[in-house]
């Protein structure tokens, strides 16, 4: 019942707009057939044009704008109580022109605002694709969490001996599978922080850090697997030839991971017997740290793709990540305020010659200085 009612009250809502504009079509005529012909009103048939148009459509648009013409034309020989000039003809052909015209620049005006709505239409559909996908790409890896674990935790008893007696063979099946599931949950945890940056954004606990100290605590906690690639891990504290401080307003968490993911990219790029070079420049404005490896540099077309998220390069570089870390890495440095970046690590190969050749690559950032002092820091807080 409800639907034959709307149906019955869209029928006359239609019959209505066609009436209104058989009304005003009728008027416009009546004005053309009763004046002298050298009077012209069909200009005015270019308002009930565009109420056609946007009422009624295209195919009607059309019609609409025939009729104009030849009513327009028409007057000419109807009533016929006057005879034809030129002049009378002219303006005739130009009301007709400026009819054409205006029909046909209608229908252009709709076709575009169709296809910005189809533009449209289609944004928003790539919108809701992309926040579905993101949602459930972090609600995958936040329950992926759990299991991981649950996993680590039951081979850590096992090795414990918890279970029973464990041989030393056994013992080392457990530490590789403990490894594994750890750096299955390194990747989770990671790809669950990117999700949550991108939609929360990343939230910082300031404090005033010492780039100096994450930058070694790291590469501390990073030495075994320095020395499993063979791989060796100096500093260089820029003009000074002796331990200094960098210190910086920062999330010493979250720098920590920067570094992490850094050093660990330039371990594993590395050649064997290779080193890599920790530099921690103090300036002015900026504290300054460059992570120099000696792997097999970075092709010219990857250096406006090696931050994007899921990008691993098509180089001959030797490991190869999950696309993650140089991402996160962006998102942490860029919410301090600073800057990341990479480029070619290059020797010149003769002093005679400017040729230069490739011999690794940096990974460099800088992150504003902290402007106090830390012993005032120190005492503002006791």
């Amino acid at each position: 019942m409800a639907s034959l009612k709307t149906k019955l009250q869209s029928q006359n809502w239609h019959l209505g707009k066609t009436l209104l504009i058989l009304g005003v079509f009728i008027v416009i005529a009546t004005l053309e057939y009763t004046t002298p012909t050298d009077y012209v009103f069909g200009y005015l048939y270019s308002g009930a044009i565009l109420l056609v148009n946007s009422w009624f459509g295209e195919r009607a648009t059309l019609q609409a704008t025939f009729l104009a013409v030849c009513l327009t034309m028409l007057n000419l020989w109807i009533p016929g109580r006057e005879a034809v000039v030129i002049s009378t003809v002219s303006s005739r052909v130009i009301a007709s022109m400026a009819l054409i015209v205006t029909g046909f620049l209608i229908l252009r005006l709709r076709r575009s605002q169709q296809a910005i709505a189809l533009t449209q239409a289609k944004l928003e559909s790539q919108e809701q694709l992309v926040r579905l996908r993101e949602d459930f790409a972090s609600t995958l890896t936040h329950d992926l969490k759990t299991p991981l674990l649950g996993a680590i935790e039951t081979i850590k008893a096992f090795q414990e001996e918890k279970f029973g007696a464990v041989s030393p063979i056994q013992q080392k099946v457990l530490a590789t599978m403990v490894r594994s599931h750890q750096t299955s949950l390194q990747f989770v945890e990671t790809l669950l922080d990117v999700y949550r940056n991108d939609t929360e954004g990343l939230k910082l606990n300031l404090a005033p850090v010492d780039l100096v100290a994450i930058a070694e605590d790291v590469a501390s906690n990073l030495a075994a697997l320095a020395s499993n690639r063979r791989v060796y891990i100096t500093f260089d504290y820029g003009d000074s030839d002796f331990r200094q401080s960098l210190w910086v307003l920062g999330d010493t968490l979250q720098l920590e991971r920067v570094f992490t993911n850094l050093l660990v990219n330039a371990i594993n790029h590395s050649r064997r017997g290779g080193h890599v070079e920790v530099v921690l420049e103090s300036q002015a404005s900026h504290q300054i740290v460059k992570i120099l490896d000696t792997g097999a540099g970075i092709l010219p077309n990857e250096f406006s793709h090696l931050f994007e998220r899921f990008y691993q390069g098509h180089s001959d570089r030797q490991a190869k990540g999950s696309g993650l870390g140089l991402y996160l890495s962006r998102q942490i440095i860029e919410a301090h305020g600073g800057t990341i970046w990479a480029e070619n690590r290059v020797s010149a190969k003769d002093t005679l010659s400017s040729d230069t050749t490739t011999t690794g690559a940096i990974f460099g950032f800088k992150l504003p200085v902290y402007p106090h002092s830390v012993n005032s820091y120190k005492t503002d807080n006791c």
